[in-house]
């Protein structure tokens, strides 16, 4: 089992939220692979990702090219074994240019709290260095860091 499990409490579904946010922050793409089912669905842009495999090739792919990335998630709504969230990330690419990315997510998760589908979208802009947001040191968000509401995304 995945903990935590569906139905989802606000409490637990804050939680499930930030296990998602350290995972991608982390950048391990086995590693968060292995928090969605064998079978699992995706929608992501205009990429349709099925199962464990395709998911890790796809976030090897993402990381290679998005680099120094810093996730922030937050709970938008959550209903039984189904959580809502929007999200705000910060990268560069290759040649140093900046990035901010918006979006929302809908996930639904299979009795053991594993995702079983995830429906993203996303919409990104360019930034400069210096209107960056996301500073702390790579890997997860310190829990003193604010987040999304409280950055006024």
């Amino acid at each position: 089992m995945r903990t935590p499990i569906p139905p989802f409490t606000r409490e637990s579904a804050i939680e499930k939220v930030r296990l998602a946010e350290d995972g991608w922050n982390g950048r391990d793409p086995a590693k968060v692979a292995l928090a969605y089912t064998p079978d699992s669905k995706w929608r992501n842009r205009a990429e349709f990702p099925q199962g464990r495999e395709e998911i890790e090739e796809f976030l090897a792919r993402k990381w290679a090219k998005e680099l120094d990335y810093r996730l922030i998630k937050e709970l938008w709504a959550f209903d039984g074994n189904r959580i809502a969230v929007r999200y705000a990330y910060e990268y560069h690419d290759d040649s140093g240019n900046w990035f901010r990315a918006y979006g929302i997510e809908n996930w639904q998760f299979d009795t053991e709290g594993y995702m079983a589908e995830r429906h993203a979208s996303i919409n990104e802009h360019p930034i400069k260095e210096e209107d960056r947001k996301f500073l702390w040191p790579l890997g997860r968000r310190p829990g003193d860091h604010p987040g999304l509401s409280d950055l006024g995304l």
